[in-house]
């Protein structure tokens, strides 16, 4: 099988710690089994000093080639992926968060999943608190197509900082759009429904950082309205039926609204039971 190229694609904000940029970075790039071709840096918005300094480290070092794409205000997550997208120089694009750490070996077992025909593959991943030791829980997605497609119906399928995929069928499904918090789930629906083939693993394949208020930011009034406007848009795309789109209100925007504590824990046993299929 022919491995083919693919491109790293990382946004950065304000509140992003340097330290976890360059550790980022080192994760996806030196400390691979198989490294890309080039890492596509997206800047949303002006950031710090100490911030903005270690960005130009990054661009300056040949580990590997950086584009670096600035976007003059803080835009959001959506528009700050599209951006950076358009300059993948490669169909294969692999998506890391700023702020996360990658396994080693996590291009070595992707890349062949796509290679083999996978349209995006996503994997397990570790919640970790202050470094990647301190390990606080594990999410382990759907893993057979089928139950990927059955369980999008009522949850995000894949782990959005884990996923590596082709350009090409984002851009079929129509790409990523402003959806505050949501877009990649409502990516995700629109290229299963346009028949993209979709695949995970169930290693754990990246460090995710669970930081201060990781919980409370999936809740409150204004993440139940954008709970509301994805419900709603799922049921006019034809994605989810009336029934399925009234469960999800119901279970989804309940989630939203209960205290924060027992929002952890609910996460937790949702995951848990994943998991378990």
């Amino acid at each position: 099988m022919t491995e083919l190229p693919f491109s790293v694609l990382m946004c950065v904000y304000r509140g992003d710690d340097p330290a976890h940029l360059r550790e980022a970075f080192d994760s996806v790039t030196v400390e691979q089994v198989r490294p890309p071709a080039q890492v596509v840096l997206v800047q949303d918005g002006p950031v710090p000093t100490a911030l903005d300094e270690a960005i130009q480290r990054l661009v300056a070092e040949p580990v590997v080639p950086v584009e670096l794409v600035r976007l003059p205000v803080n835009r959001g997550l959506g528009v700050a992926l599209t951006a950076g997208l358009a300059r993948c120089a490669h169909d294969v694009v692999a998506r890391m968060d700023a702020d996360d750490i990658s396994l080693p070996e996590r291009f070595a077992v992707q890349l062949p999943v796509v290679e083999g025909g996978a349209d995006v593959v996503g994997s397990g991943m570790l919640e970790i608190g202050s470094g990647r030791d301190d390990v606080v829980g594990r999410r382990v997605p759907p893993l057979t197509p089928e139950r990927i497609v059955e369980s999008s119906r009522m949850a995000q399928p894949f782990n959005h900082p884990t996923v590596v995929y082709r350009r090409s069928a984002v851009e079929a499904a129509g790409g990523y759009q402003d959806f505050k918090q949501m877009e990649d789930y409502l990516l995700f629906a629109r290229m299963i429904q346009g028949g993209a083939r979709v695949a995970n693993v169930a290693d754990p394949l990246l460090c995710y950082r669970v930081g201060e208020g990781a919980y409370a930011r999936r809740g409150g009034w204004s993440m139940l309205r954008t709970e509301l406007a994805l419900q709603r848009r799922f049921l006019r795309m034809g994605f989810t039926t009336p029934a399925q789109c009234v469960r999800n209100v119901l279970v989804r925007g309940v989630y939203r609204l209960v205290p924060e504590q027992l929002r952890r824990v609910a996460y937790g046993a949702i995951m848990a039971r994943r998991g378990e299929r």
